[in-house]
């Protein structure tokens, strides 16, 4: 079959790499096409993943909205082309649109409640809309569940081996106790409104005091004061760091969920609640999210409790966790290989009902 993957954020290449790869090795024709979005592009290249860039990257609402247009107006010149037999994509606009029109079916996968500007655009077109289990809201005939988060297609141990390597390119020694702390520059459409930390400088102050080294990453310029904890290390290796970190604390849902699935505790510090944060804090106690008036105070707290804890539970909670939630690329790839025949996926109950 011919496959369109459609990437327009970092994380979607995390998500979509190892389908692509199966999808591949299984003899399809697989082409993906891209916008400038962060280090998209970046991550692409260094995955080995052929592609094209379709579009710019956005500074801004109004500049996303001319750059969606242009980067959807290409895609479907070039999907013309082609002639796909399924189209996807994480949120989807313009992958559902493109195969409204060229009467091809598509799949969006997505996890994200409060997007509502997305699947208010999206959904409507869209042939299959992918959720997780755990997705708090009822999208009708087209939704299919399963029971996985959308870091495990990419961080599930049959897919990913953290590398220690990554601690000497940090700067840190085998014994070290460190912290990343995550920043996110609420640029998002979905993220108007909200926000997180009340002050960054005393996270950081309150972790060193703890006994942690403390690494910063942060969604565009970080504060000035704080440029010298800015991480250095490539954006490919972000997840073997995560995996050895003794906590992660940000304001990213992604970046948070991503710590949990890997074993390492994680206190996520936003005003939004999501189905897949708020189940790995309630069900696996591997991500502490903290939403009120108080999160900031609240959360650092917490965060500070992990770094000083003498126990270590997060393996045998990670261990829980990966007997109960599915190997998500196997999702992908299923969803897609059922879709493009004319088929109607099922929910997916364990992994293995993927054999």
């Amino acid at each position: 079959m011919r496959v369109i993957v459609t990437i327009q954020h970092p994380g979607h290449v995390h998500f979509f790499r190892n389908a692509i790869d199966e999808l591949q090795a299984d003899g399809h024709e697989v082409h993906v096409f891209a916008r400038e979005s962060g280090v998209a592009i970046d991550l692409l290249e260094a995955a080995g993943i052929d592609h094209e860039v379709l579009a710019g990257d956005a500074n801004s609402l109004p500049s996303l909205a001319a750059v969606q247009a242009t980067y959807e107006a290409r895609l479907l010149r070039r999907a013309r082309a082609i002639d796909p037999d399924v189209i996807t994509a994480i949120g989807g606009v313009a992958a559902a649109h493109v195969a409204t029109a060229l009467r091809t079916e598509s799949v969006v996968f997505y996890d994200t409640e409060h997007a509502t500007l997305i699947t208010s655009l999206g959904y409507p077109f869209a042939d299959v809309i992918c959720t997780p289990t755990c997705y708090r809201d009822e999208i009708g005939s087209k939704q299919v569940s399963y029971p996985g988060y959308h870091e495990l297609a990419y961080l599930h141990p049959d897919r990913f081996e953290p590398d220690p390597s990554v601690l000497e390119l940090a700067g840190i020694e085998r014994d070290e106790q460190f912290a990343v702390v995550r920043l996110s520059s609420w640029e998002a459409s979905h993220d108007v409104g909200h926000g997180g930390f009340d002050d960054p400088h005393e996270v950081v102050d309150r972790l060193e005091d703890a006994g942690a080294t403390v690494l910063l990453t942060a969604e565009g310029e970080p504060p000035a004061e704080l440029e010298s904890y800015q991480l250095e290390t490539p954006p490919e290796k972000m997840h073997d760091l995560l995996a050895y970190a003794d906590v992660v604390v940000g304001e990213g849902a992604t970046t948070a969920a991503e710590a949990a699935v890997l074993g390492t505790p994680s206190v996520y510090v936003n005003s939004l609640s999501l189905g897949y944060t708020a189940e790995l804090d309630s069900e696996y106690g591997l991500l502490f999210e903290f939403n009120d008036e108080n999160r900031h105070v609240e959360a650092l707290e917490k965060a500070v409790s992990i770094v000083e804890r003498e126990d270590d539970p997060w393996a045998t909670r990670r261990e829980r966790l990966l007997t109960e939630r599915v190997d998500v690329t196997d999702v992908i790839v299923r969803t897609l290989e059922t879709t493009a025949r004319g088929g109607r996926p099922t929910q997916t109950k364990h992994a293995a009902n993927l054999g």
